[in-house]
């Protein structure tokens, strides 16, 4: 993740491009460490959020960690990093919780997900408006750092949608319902389908839309406009909006969801995803929970990602 400021705009931008910018345990803390420190710089009006590569970002990057279940887990160099070591975020201990012949400790899954929540949510609690710029794809957990941010500008042909709705996961931040509506959220998580860049515009996911050669000129208009006001009429305003999601329990429900995540992992059909991944790879388990429903073939590009 790298962060830059630009006049007016604190620029957080996702930099993982090898790995579709998948999210790591650490991603989410730093994530919150970049929103603070634009909110500290009196120099900042708005956050411009983005994702070098193919795609904003593919969801957790899941592909080790699921192949591994039942298997002694480390990060990409083999190791685990002090800090986690120990905690409920080391691998070990995840990789432990989620074996089918050991006791599941629900509160496991709970302390970890809801650190990675807390770090999402810092988009959401932020002083200062985020702007968050989609292109490629935006699936999976990566849709919880999409809606967290105040306003979202697309690309007309972008997949954003929660494919894990169809095993191994439930929306920790729980912010879809109160995104699109009761309706259209059932829609996506009932069925695990995605939406394009002119359908978010449309369901009043996001505020616009633009051919991919239009996007970035499309963003940056209206992070320009946004900074022009002072920050105490921003910081004013997105309190004012917010509130209502707060007042409509939007906090109550993100417990629910991440509880739920937990035990998603833990149905007999979250443990046969987990067994498929590791005989066949990851992409073969996630190529069988989508071939049903018809999709897999348009998103290859998805394969290796949650």
């Amino acid at each position: 993740m790298t962060y830059e400021r630009d006049g007016r705009i604190a620029r957080v931008t996702l930099d993982r491009p090898e790995r579709g910018n998948g999210i790591t345990l650490e991603m989410p803390g730093e994530l919150a460490a970049c929103v603070e420190r634009a909110n500290l710089d009196p120099e900042v009006h708005v956050i411009a959020l983005a994702g070098n590569g193919s795609g904003f970002c593919g969801g957790y990057d899941l592909v080790a960690s699921a192949e591994r279940m039942g298997h002694e887990p480390a990060d990409e160099r083999g190791e685990t990093s002090d800090e986690l070591r120990g905690s409920p975020l080391d691998p070990a201990i995840i990789a432990a919780n989620h074996d089918p012949d050991r006791t599941w400790d629900p509160v496991t899954d709970f302390q970890m997900m809801s650190r990675n929540v807390r770090g999402f949510m810092s988009l959401f609690h932020s002083e200062k408006p985020v702007i968050c710029k989609v292109h490629g794809y935006c699936v999976a957990g990566g849709t919880d750092m999409a809606l967290c941010s105040d306003l979202l500008v697309v690309e007309d042909d972008a997949k954003i949608g929660y494919p894990p709705a169809r095993v191994w996961g439930v929306p920790t931040t729980a912010l879809w319902a109160h995104r699109i509506g009761p309706a259209r959220a059932k829609r996506l998580l009932l069925t695990g389908d995605s939406i394009s860049g002119i359908e978010a515009v449309e369901w009043g996911l996001a505020s616009e839309s633009a051919p991919a050669a239009e996007l970035d000129r499309r963003f940056e208009s209206l992070l320009e406009r946004v900074a022009r006001l002072p920050v105490n009429q921003l910081v004013m305003h997105k309190l004012l909006v917010n509130q209502a999601a707060a007042a409509q329990g939007l906090y109550a429900t993100q417990v629910l969801g991440t509880f739920f995540d937990g035990i998603a992992r833990h149905t007999p059909e979250g443990f046969d995803f987990v067994r498929r991944a590791a005989e066949s790879g990851f992409k073969q388990a996630v190529r069988e929970r989508d071939e049903p429903f018809g999709d897999f073939a348009r998103s290859p590009r998805d394969e290796r990602r949650g």
